[in-house]
């Protein structure tokens, strides 16, 4: 059973814990896809049942993209070591890849393909300040942020793509925008005011809403000024609203 704990395209989150748990009532091992989520929403693997968990350098890890990381559970190993057919992907074999892996623990030397040195030792640098920080105090930061944002959209009255805050991440925001203002006219403008943000991805309403992404290493400050950026550029399109009103909104649950 696959599932995909944030959608990098609409900022809907999914819920993990109770989707394991009925991938495990069925008897199917549980992969989830965290490209969007890990080192930002909370993913308990052991607690929820999770086999297989997958993510890649470039979000929420905050490393330049170009690795992929997984972490597999006992289950998804036993999975592998039973199986009845070769695996097919020379580079997603783990056969290949676990004797690296066990000479690495050992602090022997191993080989499988020349490696990306230069995002390794980024990646050793990230998970370094990432354990700094404490993963429920990084947990916390981004569920304050996205709170933060999910009442900006409440009080400048934006509608978004997931259906509730609910089930929106805590890693992306994904605000429509407002009728009549066009993506196109709009994300100029933001950019001019010094941000950059980027517009949909969803085939069907791509060219109806933008995304702001806020994870990682992310700060209250980068927030403001990314929410004063968009003031800006809805401002500029003309639309109606108390400037201001948005950054306040989010400085009152960033800073309670």
């Amino acid at each position: 059973m696959t599932i995909t704990h944030v959608d990098t395209s609409t900022g809907v989150r999914s819920n993990i814990q109770q989707l394991a748990k009925l991938g495990h009532d069925h008897g199917v091992l549980v992969v989830v896809d965290g490209v969007c989520s890990i080192a930002g929403e909370a993913l308990r693997m052991d607690e929820w049942g999770v086999d297989l968990a997958l993510t890649a350098s470039q979000k929420a890890v905050s490393v330049p993209p170009g690795l992929a990381l997984l972490v597999a559970g006992p289950q998804a190993m036993e999975a592998w070591r039973t199986r009845k057919s070769p695996v097919r992907s020379y580079y997603g074999d783990f056969g290949k890849l676990l004797p690296i892996m066990e000479a690495y623990e050992a602090r022997k030397p191993g080989y499988f393909g020349t490696p990306p040195v230069n995002l390794i030792n980024a990646l050793n640098v990230s998970l370094g300040q990432i354990l700094e920080e404490g993963m429920e105090i990084r947990f916390a930061r981004h569920l304050r942020m996205g709170k933060a944002m999910q009442e900006v959209l409440r009080v400048l009255n934006l509608n978004q793509v997931p259906t509730s805050p609910d089930h929106a991440s805590s890693t992306l925001t994904a605000p429509y925008c407002p009728e009549g203002i066009q993506l196109a006219d709009f994300l100029p403008k933001v950019s001019q005011a010094g941000i950059i943000i980027a517009g949909g991805l969803h085939p069907e309403i791509k060219t109806r809403y933008f995304r702001i992404g806020h994870m990682g290493p992310t700060t209250a400050g980068d927030l403001l000024a990314t929410i004063a950026a968009v003031e800006a550029g809805l401002a500029g399109c003309g639309y109606k609203f108390e400037p201001g009103s948005g950054l306040a909104a989010a400085q009152r649950i960033l800073h309670a």
